[in-house]
């Protein structure tokens, strides 16, 4: 399979970061660890049938299987009990996840009413970025008509960035679109 964005990567944007951050080698290049797609639900354990179309909708987005997540502790709030179904989630590594960004970036996103940028402040101090959407729909696989329910997803992009300066100008040559920060 002919993944673009990854050849863009080792041909262009790595050459760039060196010159950039002045790395004596290209091993010290940042690169993009995995993508985690996660869709928290409280009431998916009283609604079997909403985890069970969610856990489609990721496996359509993504092309891979995706998992439940458990309720870790209980939360009485909430009405969670620990062991209870509460969501779904979806790790992205090699080809998938840059097929996966390369059509977040370029069909995706676009999609999405009013879109300004993505915020440049939702780095960690671990070079990860952490953003959510507010729509599944946004992505072409989706069929909207046979949703079940409209929910956000939250999508992590694990990097080997030591610094935000790092992470920031990794997705940057990815053509990830920030607001301009002014």
């Amino acid at each position: 399979m002919h993944v673009r964005l990854r050849e863009e990567y080792n041909k262009q944007y790595k050459q760039n970061l060196v010159n950039l951050f002045k790395y004596t080698t290209v091993m010290q290049v940042p690169k993009i660890e995995k993508i985690v797609l996660n869709v928290g639900m409280g009431e998916a354990h009283s609604n079997p049938n909403l985890l069970n179309s969610v856990l489609q909708e990721l496996g359509l987005i993504t092309g891979q299987k995706a998992v439940k997540t458990v309720a870790r502790k209980s939360i009485a709030n909430f009405k969670i009990r620990e062991g209870y179904d509460v969501g779904a989630r979806v790790t992205l590594r090699g080809d998938k996840m840059y097929e996966f960004l390369e059509r977040l970036i370029n069909i995706a996103l676009p999609r999405v009413r009013d879109f300004k940028g993505l915020s440049g402040k939702s780095f960690d101090t671990n070079g990860n970025y952490n953003f959510s959407i507010m729509e599944q729909i946004i992505f072409p696989e989706i069929n909207f008509d046979k949703t079940e329910k409209i929910h956000g997803i939250n999508i992590t992009i694990v990097t080997t960035a030591k610094t935000k300066e790092e992470a920031f100008a990794l997705l940057k040559e990815f053509k990830m679109p920030f607001k301009e920060q002014g």
